[in-house]
């Protein structure tokens, strides 16, 4: 093997023609001849180009709808065989094989056929490329004489190295492209795998395969002293920060984006309880400190920033609706501070308010809220391995509360319930909310026994006799109360309505609790831990 290795011959067989006829000119006019199959070798004759047919070298016609063309010792002897090994030479001459320089080849488009709307079985499966997979895997494998080319981003790096060196490729080049290549057939054949696996009853695959497109190279992690970077899922449907547009501000962090998916996601949650009003909310290290709902989006905004103005300095705030210019004011008035803000869209005056005021600040606009996307898996690393699980979207349905103890719950205070039930869903547990139906009013997050998280709860909210005279106080539990002593505390704080999902051993104490001191306990039947 040497180094620059002589391009006189190039295959080329592609799905994705763009920009082909630039790159297959640019080949001709450098010496090189082309083969080519069939849908390909059509539009490189259209352009006036004159490829050579690969039934031409192998002396069968492409068979059984083309899923047999490429598959002969022909094609894969002149891709495999290596040049400097005198009995490869041999029987490349016995057989009358010619070596293949160059294989470009993209395959069938598998990805974007199952993401259509009521597309079949037999539709997709007649999607799985088995020649084009075949072909690039023995061109990657034979790198050190063969250049391997699988994407259009890669034609114009291969033309301006026969350039630069007289017609021949560097093995920087083709290891490069090798590389590539054999990541590609990887998430090609992962992406069949998840495909397979979601079309049988089994929810979790023996073999989890994973299919992540590398989106950018982050400035470091958690910390300083970690390396970062971010990964798209490529079938994700739904509105997500990794697919975001970035109206303005500086790249975001690895903590920006795990704070703006916590946002998207409690925003939506409030969305989906009430659609035909505005939601707000305000993140910090991934738990909301702000939430708010109101007819207008400024609104939602004041209430969600009211929640703890001091958390929420330097914070990542999510809106439900597209942020105009009189949204924008709100934002920016006093002396606050914010890291993202994230909404379906932002109108030219209000972006450029928020850039003017925040040059640093990340606008992304993340598309309508409307889709949620796929029921998908939540993935975890642990050292050694990977947690998966369902994703928690379970709704929130005030119907389906059930009275316990208290005063009964008419149709408003069960609608009420829902923001605290959806903030206390994203809070780190063990979590305890505090709220009024319109916004958060304190939360504690995260702490090693409950009773903790409500002390907490109730020195973040603060005194609550203002907010009791405009209507309910709601407190929410992520989980059950195990004894009526953190139920006592939000009581006597001034709350007049719990809701948590019961079924502790000692229910009735917090249940009797109630019934003393006139709260009114509702109880959903769903646990929404957070670690």
């Amino acid at each position: 093997m040497t180094d620059l290795v002589p391009i006189r011959r190039a295959l080329i067989s592609v799905s994705d023609k763009n920009d082909l006829i630039p790159f297959a000119r640019g080949l001709v006019e450098r010496g090189i001849e082309i083969i080519s199959t069939g849908g390909t070798h059509r539009a490189l004759t259209k352009a006036g180009l004159s490829p050579i047919a690969v039934e031409t070298l192998t002396g069968f016609p492409e068979m059984m709808d083309g899923r047999v063309k490429t598959l002969h010792p022909t094609i894969h002897g002149g891709i495999l065989a290596r040049r400097d090994m005198a009995s490869h030479v041999a029987a490349m001459a016995k057989h009358d094989i010619q070596p293949i320089d160059i294989v470009c080849v993209n395959l069938y488009p598998f990805e974007q056929t199952i993401r259509q709307d009521e597309v079949t079985t037999d539709e997709a499966i007649e999607q799985i490329d088995i020649g084009g997979p075949s072909m690039v895997r023995s061109a990657a494998k034979n790198h050190d004489f063969v250049t391997v080319v699988t994407d259009p981003s890669q034609y114009d790096r291969v033309i301006g190295e026969l350039d630069s060196n007289d017609g021949c490729t560097t093995f920087e080049l083709r290891r490069d492209l090798a590389t590539a290549a054999f990541a590609r057939t990887a998430e090609y054949d992962a992406t069949i795998a998840a495909w397979m696996s979601g079309t049988t009853s089994a929810r979790f695959p023996s073999v989890l395969r994973l299919s992540f497109v590398g989106q950018q190279q982050l400035r470091y992690g958690e910390n300083p002293h970690q390396d970062g970077a971010v990964y798209r899922d490529p079938d994700f449907q739904g509105p997500s920060v990794t697919s975001a547009k970035m109206i303005s501000g500086k790249a975001l962090s690895y903590n920006n984006l795990l704070d703006a998916a916590s946002a998207l996601e409690i925003v939506q949650d409030l969305h989906d309880i009430d659609s035909g009003r505005c939601a707000s909310a305000v993140i910090k290290h991934t738990n909301p400190c702000g939430a708010g709902v109101s007819d207008t989006l400024s609104g939602a905004f004041d209430l969600a920033y009211a929640g703890d103005p001091l958390a929420a300095y330097g914070g990542i705030v999510a809106l439900s609706g597209p942020v105009d210019r009189a949204t924008a004011e709100s934002i920016v008035a006093g002396g606050r501070f914010l890291e993202v803000v994230l909404a379906p869209s932002f109108d030219d005056d209000a972006a450029a308010l928020l850039a003017e005021r925040w040059k640093n600040c990340r606008l992304l606009a993340i598309g309508a809220l409307d889709d949620r996307g796929q029921e998908g898996l939540s993935l975890r690393s642990i050292p050694g391995g990977l947690l998966a699980q369902e994703r928690d979207t379970h709704p929130f349905s005030a119907s389906d509360l059930r009275h316990a103890a208290g005063p009964a719950a008419d149709d408003d205070l069960r609608q009420a319930a829902g923001l605290a039930w959806a903030v206390v869903k994203m809070l780190k547990s063990n979590a305890i909310c505090i709220a009024t139906p319109e916004r958060l009013l304190g939360a504690g997050a995260g702490q090693m026994d409950r009773v903790a998280a409500c002390r907490l709860a109730v020195a973040k909210a603060g005194d609550l006799s203002e907010a009791r005279t405009r209507g309910p106080v709601i407190a929410a539990s992520d989980a059950f109360f195990p004894f009526p002593d953190g139920p006592q505390i939000l009581i006597d704080a001034g709350v007049n309505c719990l809701i948590h999902p019961g079924g502790s051993k000692r229910d009735d104490e917090t249940f009797a609790l109630c019934e003393e001191h006139g709260i009114t306990c509702l109880l959903t039947g769903i646990r929404h831990f957070r670690h």
